[in-house]
């Protein structure tokens, strides 16, 4: 017989699927049943660790609907267990609430962990600074830093050019005035960039290559003070003591092995800066590395730290072994009443103060800003406010380059007197040469006695 459609119709055929079907419901309620007896035992044991499966079992009806003492049972199973696990039953099932849509446990974990992948990215890309403080008032802090340091520290190149590497302490200055001068040359991209003046195309620059050489220039500052403060210390020790030539040569050989160091280090940051740059992703440059890309920034930031706290331990020692010798060189001195000699002497502590005014800020928040930008650690609020604290705190790092002129004036009298010979060349005021000539007298070294 055949139905108005065309289609035959067969009752044997309608028998077996509707047998099979009555099979099918009868299995899902033996299994729901079996399920539901492993989760009654949970209700004696409430310390007991639950699956996202059994969790996603308590939250769906039971496939027999028609059977009042399974669901009955369920109910009772779902309300002692919550009361048992208390939060973590909600977190339990919150967590299964993804497993409807996978078929397996596995699947549910694969998915929970793509879906957090996907916040992850979407928190780093909304999240940003954009406001009249970056744009207005930090890109007028380093203009100024920028005209004033590229006046000293040009006079500074200019005059060392001038002044022979007989000592160690010239050489260390030198190459600190070079590390300087590169860093202020690495401002006017940051604040063209943050003043959004130019194309985002530059902000990508910024984040690839200046801000790297930035920091690269910075703890080769940081690094040659500390060696400048080890020579001022051995140089209070021994007074009378003389610069060889193997010396000489050493501490070439050691600035040059400092500089291969900090660029074999930077370098890998430049290169693996190489996700395609668009309008949104320069406004944070971590969305331009790759993943291997925020590990080796977070492994270069903690070899910088530790350079950092490193050269912070020397200077502290060396500066107590310092003060011990100038009290020692002050009692001896004190009756003759050369009050003078000891204000020169105090002039030393002009590198302790300028790394601690410059540096020691800065790091106490690099750590955190750092996380912020590589790990899904913080709040959109909290990374605004490191952000601002970074920056702040960089800015000052930043004022280094122009503190430093008054490292080399002071304690350098080879600096000093070069500078003051070419003062005196172009304006010859009878009160600069007298000057000139107090400060010459009687001293033919090229460093500031201590």
């Amino acid at each position: 017989m055949r139905n108005p459609a065309g289609e035959s119709s067969s009752p044997t055929r309608s028998t077996a699927i509707h047998g099979r079907g009555k099979k099918s419901r009868s299995a899902a309620r033996v299994t729901w049943s079996l399920q539901l007896s492993r989760l009654r035992k949970l209700r004696g044991a409430p310390g007991r660790s639950v699956s996202a499966r059994d969790a996603e079992l308590l939250l769906q009806p039971p496939p027999a609907p028609g059977h009042p003492r399974l669901t009955a049972a369920a109910c009772s199973v779902v309300k002692g267990w919550r009361n048992r696990r208390g939060r973590a039953s909600s977190a339990s099932s919150r967590a299964a609430s993804l497993a409807p849509h996978a078929t397996g446990g596995g699947k549910d974990k694969v998915q929970m962990k793509a879906t957090t992948n996907i916040s992850y990215s979407g928190n780093d890309s909304n999240c940003t600074s954009d406001n009249k403080i970056s744009q207005v008032i930090f890109p007028l802090l380093y203009t100024i830093l920028f005209l004033v340091g590229i006046t000293m520290n040009g006079l500074a190149m200019w005059v060392f050019f001038k002044v022979s590497s007989k000592s160690n302490f010239i050489i260390f200055l030198k190459n600190t005035v070079i590390s300087d001068f590169l860093m202020i040359l690495t401002f006017p991209f940051k604040i063209l960039s943050d003043a959004k003046l130019v194309s985002w195309v530059l902000r990508g620059f910024v984040c690839q290559v200046t801000q790297v050489v930035f920091y690269f220039t910075m703890y080769i500052s940081i690094l040659f003070l500390g060696l400048i403060t080890i020579d001022r210390y051995r140089k209070a020790a021994s007074p009378f003591r003389t610069s060889t030539p193997r010396k000489l040569l050493g501490a070439k050989i050691l600035s040059m092995a400092i500089w291969i160091f900090m660029f074999a280090l930077s370098l890998p940051n430049m290169i693996l800066s190489n996700k395609e740059k668009t309008s949104k992703n320069v406004k944070k440059c971590a969305l331009l590395k790759s993943e291997f890309g925020l590990v080796w920034h977070e492994i270069v930031n903690y070899i910088c730290q530790l350079i950092f706290w490193v050269n912070l331990a020397v200077i502290v020692v060396c500066y107590i072994l310092i003060s011990k010798e100038l009290y020692k060189s002050y009692k001896r001195t004190r009756c003759t009443g050369k009050a003078s000699k000891k204000t020169v002497n105090l002039k030393v502590f002009i590198i302790i103060a300028v790394f601690f005014i410059c540096f020691v800020p800065f790091h106490f928040t690099r750590i955190p800003y750092t996380l912020s930008q590589t790990r899904d650690v913080f709040q959109c609020s909290a990374q605004n406010t490191l952000f601002y604290l970074k920056e702040s705190t960089l800015w000052l790092t930043s004022l280094n380059a122009c503190l430093d002129p008054f490292i080399y004036f002071f304690l350098c009298k080879s600096f000093r007197k070069s500078l003051l010979d070419m003062l005196r060349k172009h304006t010859a005021p009878s009160v600069l040469r007298a000057q000139l000539k107090e400060q010459n007298e009687g001293d033919d070294t090229d460093e500031t006695p201590l």
